[in-house]
């Protein structure tokens, strides 16, 4: 998400090593999640407003921290054959194309339409993965073709990244079961190649306009980078059994902090 807003910017900050070391240790935490269900800014980007950062520095401070985690898993995943980058070099393409179109979209359309619409669709990922099959095998035709994929999937779920952001690894990790039939397991590693494409092309937007507040978001990168390593280890280890329960809990967390934002900000208005 890229909205410049009349919000100050911080530019030296007063940062205790007390606040440093939590918001690492959140990272890491946040990092082990992500590589496994995303959701993991629900995490470090509440922390970093704790921390006194301004919205729009904590968005571009959050992108900067979760591009280390993203690329820790998908370099993880690669090196395990999880996931071929020559396979998807035209969805890593067409993400990156649609998330630099969203980060400068979203600065002159208002993104109120998605707030209200995303909740639901997080709601109905969270049903589809409750009620799928434990093991879903393998087998059964990709519904679109490669290039269609990339175009459709990638180009559009990385917009929506660019756009707007919450739950994009959940909708990722939903298009490949069920559009491209890949395994639970196949789809987070290819999840998080296409998260970490989108990640750095919005990152590029928030660099380019000087709003990362380095100090912050390195240290939190830092353990983002060792807990999506950890969590990409257990979704090579573990495989469903741990994938499918965080991305439920992730997915209806999301929805449920999206749809308490809406009714605060209603209630504000009502007042």
């Amino acid at each position: 998400m890229f909205i410049i807003t009349n919000d100050y910017y911080v530019h030296d900050m007063d940062i205790s090593i007390e606040i440093l070391t939590l918001l690492f240790f959140v990272a890491t935490a946040a990092g082990f999640i992500d590589a496994m269900a995303g959701g993991g800014g629900l995490l470090t980007l509440p922390a970093l407003l704790a921390a006194g950062v301004p919205p729009t520095q904590a968005l571009a401070t959050n992108k900067l921290q979760s591009s280390f985690g993203s690329f820790s898993a998908s370099w993880y995943f690669v090196r395990n054959g999880l996931v071929s980058l020559k396979e998807m070099r035209l969805a890593i393409a067409c993400t990156f194309i649609g998330a630099a179109i969203g980060a400068q979209v979203v600065q002159y359309i208002d993104a109120s339409i998605l707030t209200s619409l995303i909740p639901i669709f997080l709601l109905a990922i969270s049903v589809y993965f409750l009620l799928m099959p434990k093991s879903k095998p393998h087998s059964g035709k990709a519904k679109l073709s490669e290039a269609m994929f990339a175009l459709c999937v990638g180009g559009g779920v990385g917009f929506y990244d660019g756009f707007f952001g919450p739950g994009t690894g959940s909708i990722f990790t939903v298009c490949f079961v069920i559009i491209g039939q890949f395994s639970l397991v196949a789809a987070t590693a290819r999840t998080k190649v296409l998260n970490f494409t989108s990640n750095i092309a919005a990152l590029l937007f928030f660099i380019m306009a000087g709003l990362p507040i380095w100090q912050l978001g390195l240290t939190m990168a830092v353990g983002g980078f060792m807990g999506a390593r950890l969590g990409a280890k257990v979704v090579v280890t573990k495989g469903q059994k741990w994938i499918r329960p965080l991305v439920i809990t992730m997915s209806m967390a999301m929805a449920i902090k999206l749809l308490w934002q809406q009714h605060h900000q209603w209630l504000i208005s009502m007042l």
